[in-house]
């Protein structure tokens, strides 16, 4: 009986402290929602400005917490440059950085990149300091690094939530020493970095990290190797960027919830979407994409997918170079970057072709596209563009344009339909002498004014164009 007692007490003990532990923290168990801003300080120091849709300025963290994210991602060199987009990321800076984050509120990620500067699938290159060290002496390095900068966020006030040991390594890090043509190696290094991180705080999260999320075949065979060598680990990562898998994310999203899914149930260990992006042009897509990716890992089976990272938001194209930020031109946040917000769809400006009023169409006459389009000012504007393609689909000729005449959209709303005409030139090679699969077709964007910011864009089905006097519709009236 008092074995009993004894052991109601302990359970009561260890429900009292998860209770205390959740109360001090009550957004640990929350879906995290966030972004990878390490390019944020340098981007300030140059003196970009961040704005809200009022146009009033603002503080990019606020920004990004008023799109609904919680979390903030930081990557960690050891010895950095001062190159503006490929240094800096410092510790000393990334622990100014973490406490600012957290005294927004938002919890914080450490990416561990063990390197001076990017470390991705195709780099892995030990610190300049670290070079000429032996296996053994690499061991102590990760670990005394991690500990380090760890510790001094932990001074600072600072414990993240996650840290991550090592960036997209599905080689291996810490070339060539740590490949995965040395797996015995490679779980070792790993292990420092798992050693150090718990010895700050066991409660932190480890994060092994690789690419092409909705690549099952690449994950397996990672994680069967660190299972087999024993890699110490909490949370598998995952990269998805279906821009650098040249596809759109309707043609991977369900490898990528498969894949989710076969990690949780083969690995026993939760997931978690570390980078995420789209093409900042493509507001619409953005944004479906991210509800989609959000959707996949809040699926993923006994809450065991924790959260999406956006990689770069904030990284402004103008001041970085990066195709997939979600900022536009004007300082102010891509609306893709609502879907991370709980309200649910959010509808974005954009534009969809519905077909052609003539089609096939003879050379000298109009063409009629229809479309339906969203717009939330009435100064947006349509380009549209009739244009010869290769059969796989690169430009190979401008046949007509409204670059000269910008086509103002009528009115603002939601599915507001409308058209626009445009004169096929007498000279257009008709469709029937095209060679090698070259096709033409018609591609619309919605802009707005002094092309500022792409809203959306729609391509045609094909357009066949027939020889002037074989058709008899949309042929242009001839004065008698």
């Amino acid at each position: 009986m008092k074995n009993i007692l004894v052991q109601f007490q302990l359970i009561l003990m260890a429900l009292l402290m998860s209770y205390i532990s959740y109360a001090q923290n009550p957004e640990a168990s929350a879906f995290s929602k966030g972004g990878d801003v390490s390019w944020l300080p340098q981007m300030e120091a140059t003196g970009y400005k961040f704005y809200d849709v009022d146009g009033s300025e603002k503080d990019c963290l606020q920004l990004l917490k008023d799109r609904g994210m919680n979390t903030i991602r930081l990557r960690v060199w050891v010895n950095p440059s001062n190159n503006r987009a490929s240094g800096h990321c410092s510790p000393a800076e990334t622990v100014v950085m973490a406490v600012r984050a957290q005294e927004l509120g938002m919890r914080i990620m450490i990416d561990f990149h063990y390197s001076d500067t990017w470390a991705d699938p195709g780099k892995q290159a030990k610190p300049a300091a670290w070079a000429a060290h032996t296996f053994t002496e690499l061991l102590d390095d990760v670990y005394n690094h991690t500990f380090d900068v760890l510790n001094a966020l932990k001074i600072a006030g600072v414990t993240p939530e996650w840290v991550q040991v090592g960036n997209e390594i599905p080689g291996g890090m810490l070339w060539p020493e740590g490949r995965t043509s040395n797996w015995s190696q490679l779980a070792q290094l790993l292990n420092k970095g798992y050693d150090a991180t718990k010895a700050i705080d066991p409660s932190i999260k480890v994060i092994v990290h690789i690419d092409q999320g909705n690549n099952n075949a690449r994950f397996r065979n990672f994680f069967d190797n660190a299972t087999t060598n024993n890699v110490k680990y909490d949370v598998i990562g995952l990269s998805y960027y279906p821009y650098w898998l040249n596809s759109d994310y309707t043609a991977t999203i369900a490898d990528l919830q498969y894949n989710l899914n076969d990690m949780v149930s083969r690995y026993g260990k939760e997931v978690m979407i570390v980078e995420v992006g789209g093409d900042y042009t493509l507001v619409q897509n953005t944004y479906d994409m991210l509800a989609a990716v959000i959707a996949a890992v809040k699926n993923v089976p006994n809450e065991k997918g924790l959260g999406v990272i956006y990689w770069e938001p904030q990284g402004e194209k103008s001041w970085s170079g990066y195709q997939l930020s979600a900022w536009q031109s004007n300082g102010k946040p891509s609306p893709a970057l609502d879907a991370f917000k709980e309200e649910g769809s959010v509808v974005i400006e954009q534009v969809k072709i519905d077909g052609f009023a003539f089609n096939p169409v003879e050379q000298g006459s109009d063409v009629t596209a229809n479309f339906t389009y969203t717009a939330n000012d009435a100064t947006d504007y349509f380009y549209v563009g009739i244009f010869r393609r290769s059969s796989s689909g690169v430009w190979l000729e401008t046949i007509v344009e409204s670059a000269g005449n910008q086509f103002l959209v009528p009115s603002t709303g939601s599915d507001i339909a409308t058209s626009v005409t445009l004169t096929i030139p007498a000279s257009t090679i008709p469709s029937a002498n095209l060679t090698n699969g070259e096709y033409y077709d018609l591609y619309t964007e919605l802009w707005t004014e002094n092309w500022g910011v792409k809203l959306g864009s729609d391509l045609s089905s094909v357009i066949t164009i027939a020889p002037l006097g074989t058709l008899s519709v949309g042929k242009k009236k001839q004065k008698k």
